[in-house]
């Protein structure tokens, strides 16, 4: 199958190419690099011809719920415009697990683009994921100054490369729609898991948990982001994770901002 990824570039893009190659299909980056731009359709058409499957992992930068409605708008739109005119029998998306649940300007973009993604004129699945083990340490690093600031949450974080298979295995399939929610194997407190990051890393600074203001802070803190239904398990813990990579983070063009994924 010839499989293209949009946002190919970022944490899970880059595992997603990997594990479509891997299984023996054609993966297709979606690059400015390469004069195509999703928010504005440049060069779509000719990127999209002859795919058999979109898989669409994009992100923006922003916790502002204007600009991420805006970013989700433009890019879905695109890509479902231009695989249906390009014969597309699949579009993929990746989402999160709980954004329905949690008032965050930035899962307002998200939740705009599982929507155009459902109703759009090319067959589609959407899978919400949590937050990737990466997220700790990205966390850490947007947080300046001599003391570090992490968001009461509880989290179930799971590997990107877990992530990415799925996402290939659901492209190589039928359109579901809504697929099972995908979750790592146990729920922590991130404060405990950048704790761990930390001393692992070197950070010597000291961790401060903090609550978000409002109904989003008490939804984060108290399980808004957990899966509340049975759905597809990762099978690395975060402690493997660290282990194998040191808390390395490889925050890409399309890496996620605020509580998302990572």
């Amino acid at each position: 199958m010839r499989i293209v990824v949009a946002g190919g570039t970022g944490v899970v893009g880059r595992h997603v190419v990997a594990a479509a190659a891997a299984a023996g299909h054609e993966p297709v980056v979606l690059t400015r690099s390469r004069g195509v731009d999703v928010s504005t359709g440049q060069g779509l058409d000719a990127a999209l011809a002859g795919a058999d499957a979109v898989i669409d992992v994009t992100n923006v930068t922003t916790t502002s719920r204007r600009r991420s409605v805006a970013f989700f708008i433009a890019a879905t739109e695109h890509l479902l415009s231009a695989g249906q005119r390009t014969g597309v029998g699949h579009h993929v998306a990746l989402s999160i697990v709980g954004i329905d649940r949690v008032d965050f300007g930035y899962y307002e973009g998200k939740r705009v683009q599982e929507e155009l993604v459902l109703a759009g004129p090319v067959p589609a699945s959407v899978l919400r994921a949590t937050q990737f083990h990466e997220f700790a340490g990205q966390v850490l690093a947007r947080s300046r100054g001599p003391v570090a600031l992490v968001p009461r949450m509880l989290v179930q974080p799971v590997a990107a490369r877990e992530v990415a298979g799925a996402l290939v295995t659901l492209a190589t399939g039928p359109a579901v729609g809504l697929a099972p929610e995908l979750a790592g194997p146990h729920v922590h407190e991130l404060v405990d898991l950048a704790r761990e990051l930390a001393a692992v890393s070197g950070q010597r600074r000291p961790l401060v948990p903090v609550r978000l203001p409002g109904a989003t802070g008490r939804a984060m803190a108290s399980g808004g982001l957990l899966p509340t239904g049975p759905g597809p398990r990762g099978q690395q813990a975060f402690a493997a994770w660290l282990a194998a990579t040191g808390g390395r983070v490889s925050a890409g063009p399309t890496g996620a901002t605020g509580p998302g994924q990572g």
